[in-house]
């Protein structure tokens, strides 16, 4: 993954969606899409926290056991807020790569770069590890801090049993509740005001750096 500069993280996917697509039976890729369609007409999209909404503060523990807490970091400048799956999704790590490459560009913008994740926090150091990451990731265990940007849905039946039987998610998450984050992306202002909102059902679409940092200029 070391060809990000290349392209955009999009041209990244991208390479992932078609390697997916040529690899998974005609079977399992009506699941995913029927998994997809299920998201989209659950409501969490229209629900989920949006522009000009005030951002919850939270406090969440990083991979070392440190805590974190938005309102805090929001005293230093901007936020960019980013929720990933987990390390079992190589959509997420692609991304999460691509956004530690762009780090520079976010803190030249004065912004800090947060990743959230309802994987345990013993997990989450190791996705960590694996992507060499500069930027904080915290574990939002039980999603409790994902309900109150209401980004959580339910996984239908048939996902969550490739989930479960490919990877373990209820081990990796601890819990069975089946439950993920869409993966949403907020720019936070100082004023904890929501001012750019990235929401997607298709777990494969990501926000575009470009996007983000032209947000975080605005804030100037």
């Amino acid at each position: 993954m070391s060809t990000t500069n290349k392209g955009d993280l999009d041209t990244l996917l991208s390479v992932k969606r078609a390697e997916a697509a040529g690899k998974f039976t005609e079977e399992k890729k009506k699941v995913y899409a029927d998994g997809i369609t299920s998201v989209a007409t659950s409501g969490v999209l229209e629900n989920a926290l949006n522009i000009d909404s005030k951002a919850p503060d939270f406090t969440l523990k990083n991979a070392l056991g440190k805590s974190v807490s938005l309102y805090d970091e929001l005293k230093n400048g901007p936020v960019v807020l980013t929720w990933y799956r987990g390390g079992w999704c190589p959509y997420c790590n692609i991304t999460l790569h691509y956004l530690q490459e762009k780090l520079p560009e976010f803190q030249k913008a004065g912004a800090t770069l947060i990743a959230i994740t309802p994987e345990l926090p013993d997990n989450s150091l190791s996705t960590s590890e694996k992507n060499n990451l500069e930027f904080t990731v915290l574990s939002d265990v039980g999603n409790k801090v994902g309900k109150e940007y209401g980004v959580v849905f339910t996984l239908t039946k048939e996902v969550a049993a490739i989930y479960e039987a490919g990877f373990g998610l209820s081990e990796v998450n601890g819990d069975d509740s089946n439950e993920l984050p869409l993966a949403a992306t907020y720019v936070i202002d100082t004023d904890a005001t929501v001012t750019y909102a990235f929401l997607d059902a298709d777990y494969r679409e990501r926000a575009e750096v470009t996007e983000i940092l032209a947000a975080l200029a605005k804030l100037k």
